[in-house]
């Protein structure tokens, strides 16, 4: 498919979409996510209180298609398989001895099926919904019969029971989605004083989707590229719900989810991606996720911040393997220094202060009065000319000025007293100090430096073109995804941010690290 017809493709489904939706108040989203599932070829599962239309939503859905036929029911603990199945024919139980059922009307013979409250419905209903829902057959007595069931919305007010019996039909419900009352109190009064017949096909003819439309689909769904960040980004997401689980206190409410789910989910992602006119799953059909990994309504918040902080902090970043690439870059520089610093530990006397303003002179004459000097006063001292300077007892009293100055042996002063020239030195302590002497490198193992330069900033350039390209095809895009709010783009976008800046520091790091040992080797 070429990006003109992606681009039709695209502006063809939100003209769907959009129409579908006409009339319906704060139900966009749950008109899309059935949408995207019955082309995906999965269920929906949609958990509200009665009276909030989601009999309608299906009602709505079955005008996508142009041959669409819905069938819908209220399960209760009486229902019985022949209303749901379609009734035993007797003339083929008469004639044939054959136990068949007519089906034409019934769940078998639609494409849009909406079952409300699902969880009353008895074992051989939902022994044989399974199979409907893993295979698309249906067994008619000693018959297969091939549904074309397309999507199957079903509903409840409440969440299956906490046992087993139910478990495998919850499981088969990809997307999960609970839908409310109308928030918005004009929505809700448009919504009471109109008119308009909600149940009425609205979709323009033009585009409704053909059976052999949907075929075509199904095979260019398959063909959708997964690329790495995609990839990187389910496997943390998975790393993390099994942290969660291992968690003591998460012990009853753990997050379980088994492989065919996940084969599920990309199977919707590359739904969600074609739809939107790519060729390839991005980071913004993630969050899609959300929809399909809670079980329970507090599984909710936390799948939300797991996928959020997997696209935030390591989306494009585990695809471009940043964290390695900093290792490598971090273990070159390391090997440099390591090879052309020399590290040399000087021992040298340092002035010791005294009450932090002084410094002390050591054994003196008992004569002089004096034990302390300025540091200021010392500073400003000269070898060449004297300076008057004042000199204090222990307890930093003034007790002498005389003419000094600075001796010519390192830390000494030389005071004119009583006529005398004497010298005295200042009270002084041992430190080390580490010196960096450059040396030059051999010239084969500059060589291979040259060479590792050069692979770590090809590897670069080639992130940041590839990075470019993907900015120029798909960025300009995010914030109008058919399924997911434009609000996550912004997550999707500070991650490539935060990749592109990592990627140029890398590079700066290479480059200085590249002169340093090349200087040495040209100076030496």
């Amino acid at each position: 498919m070429d990006v003109l017809t992606e681009n039709k493709l695209q502006v063809r489904t939100e003209k769907l979409l959009s129409a579908l939706a006409e009339g319906l108040y704060e139900r966009d989203t749950a008109i899309r996510l059935s949408f995207l599932a019955t082309i995906a070829g999965e269920s929906i599962f949609l958990l509200g209180p009665p009276g909030v239309g989601k009999s309608l939503i299906a009602r709505r859905l079955k005008y996508a298609f142009a041959d669409g036929t819905n069938f819908e029911y209220l399960m209760s603990k009486f229902s019985t398989p022949d209303e749901i199945f379609g009734p035993i024919s007797i003339k083929k139980l008469k004639e044939e001895d054959k136990y068949e059922r007519l089906t034409d009307r019934y769940l078998p013979g639609a494409n849009i099926v909406f079952l409300d409250e699902i969880w009353k419905a008895g074992p051989a209903i939902q022994n044989a919904l399974l199979t409907i829902l893993n295979e698309k057959i249906y067994r008619n007595g000693d018959q297969d019969l091939e549904v074309d069931i397309r999507g199957i919305i079903t509903a409840s007010n409440e969440l299956p029971p906490r046992n087993q019996s139910l478990a495998p039909i919850w499981d088969r419900f990809l997307i999960r989605l609970e839908v409310g009352k109308i928030r918005n109190f004009q929505n809700l009064v448009d919504m009471m004083v109109s008119t308009e017949d909600v149940y009425e096909d609205g979709v323009a003819a033009d585009l409704k989707l053909t059976k052999a439309e949907l075929d075509k689909f199904s095979t260019s769904i398959d063909s959708i590229e997964v690329p790495a960040e995609v990839l990187n980004t389910l496997q943390l997401v998975m790393h993390k719900i099994e942290e969660f689980n291992q968690k003591p206190n998460n012990t009853d409410r753990q997050i379980r989810i088994y492989d065919r789910r996940w084969k599920k989910i990309i199977r919707l992602l590359r739904s969600s991606a074609f739809l939107n006119g790519r060729a390839r799953v991005d980071l913004m059909d993630c969050f899609l996720m959300e929809h399909c990994l809670w079980s329970y309504p507090e599984h909710r918040e936390v799948v939300r911040e797991i996928i959020t902080d997997a696209i935030r902090k390591h989306g494009y970043s585990l695809a471009i393997n940043l964290n390695a690439l900093k290792q490598e870059v971090a273990d070159f520089e390391e090997d440099v220094d390591r090879e052309i610093r020399i590290k040399n530990t000087i021992v040298e006397d340092q002035l010791l202060p005294v009450h932090e303003r002084y410094y002390q002179l050591e054994k003196h004459s008992t004569q002089f009065n004096g034990e302390l000097i300025s540091i200021d006063q010392f500073r400003q001292l000269s070898t060449d000319d004297d300076a008057v300077t004042n000199f204090y007892d222990q307890d930093q009293n003034l007790i002498n000025r005389i003419k000094t100055r600075k001796g010519a042996k390192e830390n000494t002063i030389v005071t004119n007293f009583n006529g005398q020239l004497q010298t005295f030195a200042l009270m002084t302590s041992q430190s080390e100090r580490t010196e960096i002497i450059y040396k030059k490198p051999h010239a084969v193992v500059a060589s291979f430096w040259d060479e590792r330069y050069k692979k770590l900033v090809h590897y670069i350039n080639q992130q940041q073109e590839h990075i470019q390209v993907h900015e120029e095809n798909e960025l300009a895009e995010l914030e109008h995804h058919l399924f997911v709010d434009s609000e996550w783009a912004e997550v999707v976008k500070a991650n490539l941010e935060e990749v592109k800046l990592a990627l140029q520091n890398l590079q700066l790091r290479l480059e200085k690290l590249q002169y340093s040992y090349a200087e040495v080797r040209t100076d030496g």
